[in-house]
């Protein structure tokens, strides 16, 4: 099955994501030379590592160190992840942990940075985006894309898709070129 391939690779370990306070390794470092711990470090910062572990000690109810398996998906989705049902079952199930088990924060960050990698919405727009455009012209009409909008997934109003159509400065019968369109749409929003 090519779910299998989800996650590629063993998941890392809780000292992957530790950030070095001296900043050169090896003097006095109990880690092997060829660990990937300086590699995932610039994935994680501590303020990141710092509220992914106040997150998991909300979950951390009897304060064990430990979540129920069940509150991984709620963890996750609380951090800004979206992760399916289906994916937090491959999460667990690489780790070898069932629906009723637990994970600990090790587990936790590996899960949350693997889930984070995954998801990137500028490949998920361009795909879907892709599957529009049937003739490969590097555009969809504007009109075609309303009613993706408004019929498929997680459904638009007429109203929203009105808004995000003026925010990314399309005519209402013009042509939707995806870079233009990815780009804009997925620019921070402003902090007012």
């Amino acid at each position: 099955m090519a779910a299998k391939h989800l996650l590629p690779g063993p998941p890392p370990s809780l000292a992957d994501f530790r950030l070095e306070a001296g900043g050169e390794r090896g003097s006095g470092s109990s880690e092997p030379s060829g660990s990937r711990g300086p590699r995932m470090a610039k994935f994680l910062s501590q303020d990141q590592i710092n509220e992914y572990k106040e997150c998991f000690s909300l979950y951390d109810k009897q304060q064990r160190g430990k979540i129920k398996a069940t509150d991984l998906m709620v963890a996750l989705r609380c951090l800004g992840a979206s992760p399916t049902p289906w994916e937090v079952q491959q999460h667990l199930q690489t780790h070898g942990i069932d629906g009723n088990g637990e994970l600990d924060f090790s587990t936790f960050l590996t899960i949350m940075h693997m889930q984070i990698k995954q998801e990137d919405p500028k490949k998920e727009i361009l795909l879907a985006m892709l599957m529009a455009d049937k003739e490969k012209k590097g555009y969809i009409m504007a009109s075609d894309l309303r009613s993706k909008l408004t019929s498929l997934g997680e459904k638009l109003t007429h109203k929203e898709v009105d808004d995000l159509f003026r925010e990314a400065d399309i005519e209402p019968n013009g042509k939707v070129k995806y870079d233009e369109f990815i780009h804009k749409i997925t620019l921070p929003g402003q902090d007012y």
